[in-house]
């Protein structure tokens, strides 16, 4: 089956308790689609945001300029392929969550993130970084609790380390990405595995009681949570902050990545407001100064971060402390 995925219009969810799609058998044929952007895209810049480092189990960046991903659907797991050619981007997906996937992957790729109302010309350096990442889409993948439990790891730690034991945790409680991806592919623990992880796997891959406590407590209302992708942001962003250990930085990095804001701010980080400081003003900022410096972008902060990050990062320099390492707790 080849055919074009239709950009605005994503599968209906199945009713509880109704057949699965033909793929829930194993032995079932992949999916296959192109997907034709309306606007440049450049599939590797646009997911990036969603890959936890390198050594992310959940994805695969080949050298052939190929992506692969496992990811859990609301239909079940899946793998999806993602290969750039000339005539759009080829799709192809495997498991009980294929049709899903194949169905979402427009959004993935930022079929939504219309840029409505940015104007880059509002700073040089944000022009700038624009003009070079033409492809750079804000992707909306539609799965909270694969962005939310990452974020979870990463608060008030060193990066690294949050992706250290993300890596671990994936691996030893995910499962096999299905399909002929890489073997090193993995879909992520579903709500239930997360609430059964021991605390000696917690600790072991360096996550505190705390922010094991936060993804358990997420993990326990994870249908409501994953309720947030249809609705308004406003509501999305009380629901999601009424599980306790969440807050407006962890929220943030949710709806960046899952629900497609194109207007999240990380307010919190201490790296990021000193980030856009320096960029926008060649000066230290905070919280306060960030918001301020972005105001004349309201409804795309997100966006100038982005291009931020991507252009500026490697050449900031580096103030103040460190975040506190997180270690293997024995």
């Amino acid at each position: 089956m080849s055919h074009t995925v239709p950009v605005a219009d994503p599968a209906e969810p199945r009713t509880p308790g109704a057949p699965g799609p033909p793929d829930d058998d194993p032995a079932a044929p992949p999916l296959t689609s192109v997907y034709r952007p309306a606007a440049p895209l450049d599939v590797r810049l646009t997911l990036r945001t969603l890959r936890r480092g390198g050594g992310d189990p959940a994805w695969s960046f080949a050298p052939d300029g190929g992506v692969w991903q496992a990811t859990r659907t609301t239909d079940g797991p899946a793998t999806r392929h993602l290969r750039p050619r000339a005539d759009g981007v080829h799709v192809t997906t495997w498991g009980p969550g294929a049709e899903r996937a194949l169905a979402e992957t427009p959004d993935l790729l930022g079929a939504r993130d219309s840029g409505d109302g940015f104007d880059s010309r509002l700073h040089r350096v944000v022009h700038d970084a624009h003009r070079r990442l033409p492809g750079l889409r804000i992707t909306r993948s539609g799965n909270v609790l694969e962005a939310l439990v990452p974020a979870i790891l990463e608060q008030k730690v060193v990066g690294l380390d949050a992706q250290a034991s993300w890596r671990r945790l994936v691996r030893q409680h995910g499962s096999p990405a299905p399909g002929p991806g890489p073997s090193t592919l993995r879909v992520p623990p579903d709500a239930a595995t997360w609430l059964a992880v021991p605390v000696w796997d917690w600790r072991r891959a360096g996550v505190d009681e705390q922010r094991a406590g936060t993804v358990q407590r997420a993990a326990a209302v994870a249908p409501r949570l994953q309720e947030t992708v249809g609705l308004p942001t406003a509501e999305a962003y009380r629901r999601l902050l009424t599980v306790r250990g969440i807050g407006p930085w962890t929220v943030a990095e949710v709806s960046s990545r899952a629900l497609g804001d194109a207007d999240a701010v990380s307010v919190g980080d201490f790296h990021l407001a000193h980030l856009v400081g320096w960029a926008l003003t060649g000066r230290r900022t905070d919280d306060a100064g960030m918001l301020e410096l972005l105001a004349p972008w309201a409804g795309q902060r997100h966006r100038v971060i982005r291009l931020i990050e991507l252009t500026q990062a490697s050449s900031a320099p580096r103030f103040g402390h460190r975040a506190a390492r997180a270690r293997p707790m024995r």
